[in-house]
């Protein structure tokens, strides 16, 4: 995790000292579910005195120990003996480490989904509020790069907001699918600790018993969960190259905000560029990239083996923060946006009337023209050379065979922006009431 792209509550969720307490937390579930009187494999109170001891980690200790035992949890654990005396030998009673890292690795994940929702949530507020703002701004809309037929810049932005939604919708469901751990020992056989004890345990930390666990809970489960972060994040980038595009010099349609002393260029002082979205474009490449190890985690041989596992102590902390810290600049990037509707009027009308030219082919056809005959004549006075003196709607209305089928008010009637866009504020107010 790079600091300039690390919103604090990601730094601190992916610490050293939040995993070795998550780690306690699952150690100490599993001993309390011991404790009860069903299972009575531990003396009742243990888990209580132990967390009494107020045990503090020391996360330096921890890897003190481990640079000798070359082994994570038993150096997690004779560190946490060393704090909590003899009654510290019953926790990882019956567990293998994949239980303890496994069941807390859903937990973060769990927690890093609840923040990446909330951001996520700021953006979703910040598009709907600027859709509906622009709801009714005409702006030309683009195919290929080129001018196609007008839209609403609302419904552009109305766009996004939807695919955000369904990001939020497949965040829900990917937490959900992670929200599993094991207590059932070295295969998942629960050879020692019975599915009872590990159902009350994980019932304790919110979570769910893997249905059928070898000694690691499903990879596929986890290839979901950063499936759904890559396609956030390309959502994300889809809003970022837009505005690129908007804000082109050629273009001039939009721009991000920029602050008072803010400088574009080291060398050139009229410079105002799109850096906000270059960036989002940047890291959404990266946050992308945790997919191919994700899923390739998942093939891992028989019961288990530790490939996954160095994969995962960089992707996990690296992708949900850079999700992070892209879900906060892209909700800055839309508040901040600066709109500039008389330049999107004047990019229509740079079309010269030719965004119109499907409204034109569909009057002739209700005249009774054939569909390819009525296109080439529409085709033949859109594409006709620059200089002839005349617009669009001026060579067609010089066109006889045109002029034989059409009225002059009707011809008109197909260069009627409004009616073009009568559509668009309900388009607009559906996607701000969908779920």
């Amino acid at each position: 995790m790079i600091p300039r792209y690390c919103p604090e509550p990601f730094a601190e969720l992916w610490s050293p000292a939040a995993k070795y307490a998550t780690w306690l937390d699952v150690e100490l579930a599993a001993c309390t579910a011991m404790e009860h009187p069903e299972a009575a494999l531990v003396p009742p109170g243990t888990a209580a005195r132990l967390r009494g001891a107020c045990l503090r980690l020391d996360p330096a200790r921890i890897d003190a120990i481990e640079r000798t035992v070359k082994h994570d949890i038993i150096a997690f654990l004779t560190h946490v003996e060393e704090l909590g005396g003899p009654e510290a030998r019953w926790l990882h009673f019956g567990l293998t480490s994949s239980d303890v890292l496994d069941t807390s690795f859903a937990l973060l994940l769990g927690r890093a989904a609840g923040l990446l929702a909330e951001r996520l949530d700021r953006l979703i507020a910040a598009l709907a509020r600027r859709a509906q703002e622009h709801a009714a701004t005409p702006m030309i809309g683009r195919s290929h790069g080129m001018h196609a037929e007008p839209i609403a810049f609302g419904l552009a932005l109305a766009g996004h907001l939807m695919e955000c939604k369904r990001g939020r919708a497949r965040l829900r469901a990917a937490r959900e699918e992670i929200a599993v751990g094991k207590l059932s020992g070295a295969v998942g056989t629960h050879a020692h600790l019975s599915p009872a004890i590990e159902a009350r345990a994980l019932a304790s930390l919110g979570l769910r018993p893997e249905t059928a666990a070898t000694q690691v809970v499903a990879r596929d489960r986890h290839a979901a969960f950063f499936a759904a972060l890559g396609l956030l994040a390309a959502g994300v980038e889809r809003l970022a190259v837009n505005v690129r595009g908007w804000q082109r010099s050629e273009v001039g349609e939009v721009a991000e905000g920029f602050g008072a002393g803010q400088k574009g260029s080291s060398a050139m002082p009229h410079k105002r560029n799109p850096i906000a979205s270059e960036n989002l474009c940047g890291l959404a490449r990266l946050v992308r990239g945790a997919l191919g190890p994700a899923l390739e985690n998942v093939a891992l041989w028989h019961e288990r083996d530790i490939s996954h596992s160095s994969v995962e102590r960089a992707i996990a902390p690296d992708a949900t923060t850079l999700l992070g810290y892209m879900l906060e600049r892209a909700a800055e990037l839309v508040t901040g946006l600066e709109v500039f509707p008389e330049r999107m009027r004047q990019n229509i009308e740079a079309s010269a009337g030719r965004c119109f030219s499907e409204a034109v082919l569909l009057q002739l056809v209700r005249a009774g023209l054939g569909r390819q005959q009525a296109y080439a004549i529409v085709q033949r006075a859109a594409l006709a050379p620059p200089g002839m003196g005349q617009d669009f709607r001026a060579r067609l209305g010089a066109d006889p065979e045109v002029a034989a089928l059409l009225a002059p008010a009707d011809l008109d009637r197909c260069f009627d922006l409004a009616h073009a866009l009568r559509h668009v504020p309900a388009l607009v107010s559906r996607a701000l009431a969908a779920e």
